[in-house]
């Protein structure tokens, strides 16, 4: 088949949400595009979303062009596209050699068909409020009718933010998938990844929630068992020196606190984790080694020095990631609005052929020597090479 043909199927169904991805090459300016369905003063448009490290630009298109721009895109930037319906899930990737791979999935039961997303007012989200998802029911965010109860709505995006981010990486060729979580507290963040995984993605999921409070992991594992989630288990255990039980897929850390965070990544790269998602939290390790005027103004105030530190932590786990082998991102995990420790870090691991990137190890160097100091993670990585 080929990409003509197969973007023709795609094209005519009734599209929910498309993503292309996989550039062909580093001249390709945008990373990945999506394309979602909407409702223009009642006239029927796709908007185009693409995005850079940083950036995101949209555009809007007419259905008709629609099979047009995704072909164009597919022949001369991205390598995959992977596509979501009412009635299927699509996917198309293409070799080095140019071989066109086109899978398409018929769903068992068809979704009630819903209405396309209005600009700026409504948005269709993976997770579905009509459905009632038990852990966001039992979290107040969505009644037992399946709707949002308003004074949780924000609470809602960021649910589906973080579900959305994990749901970019994992491609429709996944049936089975291993995941760790550090620092998993009251975990209804785990619950809700876990519903969606293995109910709405029907994926044959193992989770591990690991954290240090006896009570709060008690009370998780019974309502894992009363919710009947067989392959989600929490364990009483530290970040630090933690051994699993299987062969690790994804690694998740929210908030885990401090140095907690570095430790979650350097047990990620040891494991040759594929996929790592981390939120930082009260990160002071640099903030207390740096230098009063180190850096300046930005060091001369107490608060600008805590919240550079916090930045350089972060640009400097991102560089040693990459340093490993990993391409990585660092996004926006929810408003500012809404809460300071808004940033995320996603890893994904290149192929072995990739490897390592002494360019990134470096750059982190360098910014080490500038600002005198040691972060834990890169310590981890490296003390024992230096002994």
């Amino acid at each position: 088949m080929d990409i003509t043909e197969a973007v023709k199927q795609i094209a005519e169904a009734d599209i929910e949400k498309l993503i292309l991805s996989n550039p062909k090459s580093k001249d390709v300016p945008y990373q990945k595009m999506t394309v979602r369905p909407l409702l223009i003063q009642k006239q029927k448009m796709y908007q185009l979303e693409r995005f850079t490290e940083r950036q995101a630009f949209q555009e809007n298109i007419e259905p008709a062009a629609l099979a047009q721009v995704l072909v164009q895109s597919l022949q001369e930037e991205y390598s995959q596209l992977d596509g979501w319906s009412h009635k299927a899930n699509y996917w198309i990737k293409i070799s080095k050699k140019g071989k066109v791979f086109y899978k398409e999935k018929k769903k068992k039961e068809a979704d009630a068909p819903q209405e396309l997303a209005q600009q700026n007012r409504k948005k269709q989200y993976l997770l579905d409020a009509a459905e009632a998802p038990r852990p966001l029911v039992d979290l107040g965010v969505v009644t037992k009718e399946g709707k949002v109860v308003a004074s949780k709505y924000d609470k809602y995006k960021q649910i589906n933010r973080f579900i959305e981010m994990i749901d970019e990486g994992i491609g429709p060729e996944i049936k089975q998938i291993n995941i760790i979580d550090f620092g998993c507290g009251k975990s209804y963040l785990t619950f809700v990844l876990y519903h969606y995984l293995t109910q709405v993605r029907q994926i044959k999921a193992q989770m591990v929630g690991l954290d240090l409070k006896a009570d709060v992991i008690e009370t998780c594992n019974q309502i894992a068992e009363r919710y009947g989630y067989d392959g989600l288990h929490f364990e009483v255990g530290n970040i630090e020196g933690y051994t699993p039980h299987f062969s690790v897929d994804m690694v998740i850390s929210l908030h885990a606190c401090d140095t907690a965070t570095d430790f979650a990544l350097y047990n990620a790269v040891q494991w040759k984790t594929a996929r790592i998602y981390s939120v930082p939290c009260c990160q002071h390790e640099l903030c207390h080694q740096m230098k009063r005027q180190s850096a300046g103004s930005l060091t001369e105030y107490g608060l600008l020095k805590e919240r550079f530190a916090a930045l350089l932590t972060d640009a400097l786990r991102a560089d040693l990631l990459r340093a490993q082998g990993y391409q990585v991102d660092l996004l926006e995990f929810v408003d500012m609005e809404h809460s300071p420790k808004n940033l995320l870090i996603r890893a994904v691991k290149k192929k072995e052929s990739a490897g390592k990137n002494n360019h990134a190890k470096e750059r982190a160097e360098a910014a080490m020597a500038a600002y005198q100091v040691m972060p834990t993670l890169y310590r981890l990585l490296y003390e024992e090479d230096e002994k």
